[in-house]
């Protein structure tokens, strides 16, 4: 009978002696303090970052609001019409009746201001006007035609020169000049109606945001009422609906890097759709509207589906528990709670387009606009384009305007993130 050798086991290896931990008071309070002390610079560094955004966002407010603030308001000069000497061919008569423009486009008025202006304040007073200051004084007759018949002292916009050395900004002989007329009590400085009413124009003392803003508040509209509901529809088809499988994985996957893609491919793409292909106006509300919904809908559905995924389940449960169906699940119940994540996001989304430019040069809406759009399909402009193009003036006295419109714009997004506030505060639910 054979016999079974022994199986020979490996000599254990050694194992390195374990130190003690030293649990002594001493040792224990000195990991304390060395906690502590990581504790208190990971505070200083929070609190350093945030007085850092601070200040920056102070320097922003202050060189926008020193600038801007000025561009409210506008320098005007006393100008002496003596209308029965000017001899405008002009009957009061005529211009209270219906062919009252017609009548006024055919006297050289803004001859007519300049000779009164030399005659006020010497040869080459004409040069204290700005180009447009005749429309002051057609302004003045339109408003009483019995003027014509006497003498009257209207204030009109001075030129860019005396604007600037009435707020400290010009040189030394437009400031003596300046001195001057303010010794004569002949300028005085107000605030502007006209920045806020008015349109672009090639004379800095002329222009106005009204235009823009008007054409920004119609690109927002179409944009709204077309990224809005695709988007919040979407979302709640892919929630509550979709099937969980490689098509809807990829339709995830491709609303995810929409989001992400730069804001100039969406106008280029909307340059080769609605201008190229589908001949839209070129430079209206509507084309840009399209462009930006393109870009805001991506937005949209993201932030839905996560305000769709914070409804509880339990929710659901209940209302197909007493019988309701699958779609008076989701409107009736699902959509309601959702509905404040939803609003903010698609606000934010919104101030988001509201500031983009670059998709808006694609499309053409860079054009000089003399007067606000009367519909959706009139050309226009948008806020930040009408910055850029200021800021890319030689004038000097666009620099106050520029920075006066940035003010106004972001008066608007401030604006749309309290209402998202609002509404988040409103009808927000807590589970």
């Amino acid at each position: 009978m054979s016999t079974i050798a022994p199986v020979m086991q490996p000599a254990p290896k050694p194992q390195p002696a374990r130190v003690p931990t030293d649990w002594t008071t001493t040792s224990m309070q000195g990991r304390i303090r060395r906690r502590y002390r990581s504790e208190r610079r990971f505070r200083l560094l929070g609190a350093g970052a945030v007085l850092l955004s601070f200040a920056f966002l102070v320097f922003l407010l202050i060189s926008m609001l020193g600038q801007g603030l000025r561009g409210f308001t506008q320098t005007e000069l006393r100008l002496p019409m003596d209308f029965p000497a000017a001899r405008l061919a002009l009957d009061p008569a005529t211009l209270a009746g219906p062919n009252a423009r017609a009548a006024l486009a055919a006297v050289d008025l803004e001859g007519a201001t300049a000779r009164a202006a030399n005659r006020a304040y010497g040869t080459g007073g004409y040069k204290l006007l700005s180009d447009g200051a005749w429309l002051s004084v057609r302004s003045a007759i339109q408003a009483d035609p019995q003027i014509l018949t006497r003498r009257a002292d209207i204030w009109v916009p001075t030129s860019t020169v005396i604007d600037l050395a009435a707020k400290g900004d010009a040189d030394a002989e437009a400031e003596a000049g300046y001195r001057m007329l303010d010794a004569r009590k002949a300028v005085r400085t107000s605030f502007s109606m006209a920045f806020l009413t008015g349109s672009d124009s090639t004379d800095p003392t002329l222009v106005g945001i009204w235009g823009a803003l008007k054409g920004s508040l119609l690109t927002m509209f179409v944009t709204l009422i077309l990224a809005f509901p695709i988007g919040v529809l979407s979302a709640l088809y892919l929630e509550e609906y979709a099937a969980r499988n490689r098509w809807t994985d990829l339709i995830e996957v491709s609303i995810n890097n929409l989001a992400a893609v730069p804001s100039i491919i969406f106008g280029l793409l909307g340059l080769a759709v609605f201008l190229n292909f589908l001949d839209f106006p070129r430079s209206a509300p509507i084309v840009g509207g399209l462009t930006l919904a393109l870009m805001t809908m991506p937005v949209i559905v993201i932030a839905g589906r996560n305000a769709i995924k914070s409804v509880p389940p339990s929710i659901r449960d209940a209302a197909l528990g007493i019988g309701a169906s699958k779609v008076q699940v989701v409107f009736h119940h699902v959509l309601p709670l959702a509905l404040p994540g939803i609003l903010t996001g698609t606000i934010i989304g919104m101030a988001r387009a509201l500031g983009e430019t670059a998709p808006l040069l694609m499309i053409g809406m860079r054009a000089f606009i003399a007067s606000p759009p009367g519909g959706l399909a009139d050309p226009a402009t948008v806020l930040p384009v009408q910055i850029f193009l200021w800021s890319d003036e030689v004038s000097r006295g666009f620099v106050e305007k520029t920075s006066a419109a940035i003010i106004v714009l972001l008066v608007f997004l401030l604006a749309m993130n309290g209402i998202a506030i609002y509404l988040r505060n409103r009808f927000e639910r807590r589970w």
